[in-house]
């Protein structure tokens, strides 16, 4: 699966997503575009999930209509310590993630 990292996250993650082609927004050099141009170049690029700490996407975006699917990181802060623990909860994501979907790790309520 393609997939896109988004600049909020450390570039460092992509190793922790194996099985899958992960680039991330600063080698795209899309890095300061605001999402909704961001997730447009997404598109046309055929990416296939994007993965991001920014929780307003779900509310500012409409997934739903994304040719992919948004995985969204809940975690204390964006550093990779914190972030690395949800790379198995990730990668599951990933396996499921439908286009137009949005998937919360850790899912609501965790």
């Amino acid at each position: 699966m393609r997939v896109l990292l988004d600049e909020c996250l450390p570039r460092q993650l992509a190793r922790h997503l194996p099985g899958h082609d992960v680039t991330t927004v600063q080698r795209e050099g899309w890095a300061g575009t605001r999402n909704g141009a961001l997730l447009r170049l997404a598109a046309a690029a055929g990416v296939e999930a994007f993965v991001t700490a920014d929780r307003g996407v779900e509310f500012q975006q409409k997934v739903a209509g994304l040719p992919f699917g948004v995985v969204t990181l809940r975690a204390a802060s964006n550093d990779l310590d914190d972030l690395r623990p949800l790379m198995p909860g990730t990668l599951a994501a990933l396996d499921a993630l439908r286009p137009g979907v949005l998937v919360r790790v850790p899912p609501e309520g965790r």
